[in-house]
């Protein structure tokens, strides 16, 4: 048996087992009589057996007819589940965004803008990922997260990248560091003469360091590489060594034994992106938040100074 009923179709026959009159059946419908005596006719034969018994005076189920109307109603009751999960999720009420960002950006601006967008909309779950830009593509790619934050082009097919500002180096040194004594932005060239602390190649602002000195015949040697920017900090603010890092890295520093010092005119600077990928759908509620990060990564562009 294979039968075409619409929703319409449901509703009527519902309709019809509640008030057991066609007439009144037929003004909840918006139909006439003869229409939705039609209807009815059509869909017992659709569904080969008699659901009510007419009389002159009264309109009653039969057993089938018990047995259509049961499911029936579970069938219209779904369709109004199914259509108000819909609408919830275009609106806002519920879904779910999933990112993956730079330790950097995942510290300083995915709070901020994870704060005001579940306040706009609490009913969607969030979740964070902060990690290097290598995993991150694959985090995209796979489908586990909805867009990443980088400070890398990927320059792959799947991939698309949009870069959304510039994070620019600065040095950071102790406060009593002898760097501190000039009034001048010092060239990163310069400070080779001293012990440098940094990450290791795997972490973009490292890479960004090296290419840099790299494209001066320089090699970049630090007398200390280590994985987290809160360890620069405590090795630099005990005099162990210098530091050249974005400004989102030196936003995550706290300590106040640490100076700031501006790099030259044409020093380091990391341009900071989303990846997300191509011609993949993409739920209101990620397009929601890739706008909200947008805004934040331009009109705020992540300045510690």
């Amino acid at each position: 048996m294979h039968a075409n009923l619409s929703t319409k179709d449901l509703r009527a026959v519902v309709a019809l087992s509640q008030t057991r009159s066609f007439g009144q059946a037929a003004l909840q419908m918006h139909l006439s009589q003869s229409a939705l005596s039609a209807l009815i006719a059509r869909v017992e034969a659709q569904v080969g057996a008699r659901l009510f018994e007419r009389t002159t005076r009264a309109v009653e189920l039969t057993d089938a007819g018990q047995v259509f109307i049961h499911h029936a109603q579970e069938l219209l009751r779904d369709t109004e589940r199914a259509l108000r999960a819909v609408s919830d999720t275009v609106e806002l009420r519920n879904g779910s965004v999933a990112v993956a960002a730079l330790p950097s950006l995942a510290a300083v601006l995915v709070p901020r803008v994870f704060a005001a967008f579940s306040a706009m909309h609490p009913g969607v779950r969030l979740s964070l990922l902060d990690t290097l830009s290598g995993p991150a593509f694959d985090l995209v790619r796979d489908g586990k997260v909805d867009f990443a934050l980088t400070a890398a082009d990927p320059k792959q097919e799947d991939l698309f990248y949009e870069q959304l500002t510039t994070d620019t180096f600065m040095l950071v040194c102790a406060e009593d560091h002898p760097l501190r004594s000039s009034r001048q932005p010092v060239a990163m060239e310069d400070t080779l003469q001293y012990p440098h602390v940094s990450m290791p190649f795997s972490a973009s602002v490292r890479q960004y360091v090296d290419a840099h000195l790299l494209a001066k015949g320089l090699r970049f040697a630090p007398v200390f590489e280590v994985d987290h920017i809160a360890t620069i900090g405590a090795l630099v603010s005990a005099g162990l060594g210098i530091s050249a890092l974005p400004e989102t890295a030196i936003a995550l520093l706290r300590s106040e034994r640490l100076a700031l010092l501006p790099l030259r005119a044409q020093g380091i600077q990391r341009p900071l992106g989303m990846v997300t990928r191509r011609h993949a759908a993409i739920s209101s509620a990620a397009l929601a938040m890739r706008q909200m990060v947008k805004q934040a990564m331009q009109q705020d562009p992540l300045h510690v100074i």
